[in-house]
């Protein structure tokens, strides 16, 4: 299955980095746990079309060694996890981990666990820890709903499955479409999933990264807007869609350069253009939430001193640039989670069907897009 910018109909002003993913920006890794199990009937336990997928900011210890980040919600239907401390401190402090939106709390619970694993001192305090620390630890999750075609009730996604994903976590290409957390995913009434997509800034603006990575699950098929062709109008699924919920999708932008939270927080605004690229209305049952980092300056748990020279962007006039590489990131992302995607049959016989290419093609065609 090809992705969308090597069948020749995408185009983009700002060159994608040498994988087109998220792992461009250096020391940022992705990791997928896939479940798929049982055919038929909800039995409650099963069918399963469901997973977790990690995104690592940096090889070391990120409790340790915090990043920099912001959280953005575009509309709040959701269930996300630890949003609220990285806007009040505007650090991650572990992986971030994007599944099903029941398995949220099992996620949650695993990446502190393991966080305690690797940092023994949380949750003692300082005089009982022996050295300086917090009392806790910010997990950070980011849901979508994969009940279509998964059961949801069972919630099978905990700690095991936590660490198969991040013992996969690795730079370089990023597998899209039906894995992790896109397993059970729609898309514009397709199958979605799991997407990512980078843009690589001229000299004059630092020659940064923005890398993109994006969990689908929104929209209805008459919807759909492929590079600005309303494709939604003339292709739609095989059978008439089931009526679902408004859906959501879960965006990670991830960056080199050195930007403070003020900064992330106006691409994360960004993010909204490149989801209305592809002909999302944010439907009000929907959940579209952005979390964005930088690997450019760490924050240690405890600073030995206050203050240090850290290095300053200076935003003006460069910034238009960084906005429009989270844009035509985010939208191609997106489209590479329906074009990577397969036909996936799930609890109760629910179909998900991939997105015929060869259709889109000629569709595309008609309106002057030709490979």
């Amino acid at each position: 299955m090809p992705r969308i910018r090597e069948l020749g109909i995408f185009e983009s002003k700002l060159p994608p980095g040498a994988h087109n993913a998220i792992t461009d920006v250096a020391g940022v890794a992705v990791g997928h746990y896939t479940l798929i199990a049982e055919e038929g009937a909800w039995t409650g336990n099963g069918p399963f079309r469901t997973g977790v997928t990690v995104i690592v900011p940096h090889e070391g210890n990120i409790f340790e060694e915090k990043v920099t980040a912001v959280t953005h919600t575009i509309n709040g239907f959701g269930k996300v996890y630890g949003f609220e401390q990285v806007r009040e401190l505007g650090t991650i402090e572990t992986p971030i981990a994007l599944t099903g939106t029941l398995n949220v709390p099992r996620v949650a619970d695993a990446l502190m666990t393991i966080a305690i694993e690797q940092n023994p001192h949380i949750g003692l305090g300082f005089a009982e820890s022996g050295r300086q620390g917090y009392h806790s630890v910010n997990p950070v999750v980011g849901e979508t709903s994969d009940g279509y075609l998964s059961d949801l009730q069972a919630r099978p996604i905990g700690l095991a499955e936590v660490r198969a994903a991040l013992a996969d976590a690795a730079t370089g290409p990023v597998a899209e479409g039906v894995v992790g957390a896109g397993t059970g995913t729609s898309c514009f009434g397709w199958k979605g999933g799991i997407g990512s997509a980078s843009r690589v800034l001229p000299r004059r603006a630092g020659s940064f990264t923005i890398g993109v990575l994006v969990q689908t699950n929104y929209g209805s098929s008459e919807e759909l807007t492929i590079c600005g062709v309303p494709v939604g109008q003339h292709v739609r699924p095989p059978k008439p869609e089931k009526r679902q919920e408004d859906g959501s999708i879960m965006i990670v932008l991830a960056t080199d350069a050195p930007l403070d939270t003020r900064q992330l927080g106006r691409l994360c605004q960004r993010a909204a253009f490149g989801l209305a690229r592809t002909g999302s209305t944010c439907h009000g049952g929907s959940g579209d939430f952005v979390v964005a980092f930088s690997t450019a300056n760490r924050t240690p748990d405890r600073p030995a001193e206050l203050g240090g020279e850290r290095p300053y962007f200076r935003e003006q006039p460069v910034m238009d640039l960084f906005s429009l590489a989270v844009i035509e990131a985010v939208e191609e992302a997106i489209y590479n989670s329906l074009f990577m995607a397969h036909t996936v049959v799930g609890r109760d016989g629910n179909t998900r069907y991939a997105l015929p290419v060869d259709d889109v093609l000629a569709v595309m065609g008609r309106y002057g897009r030709h490979l």
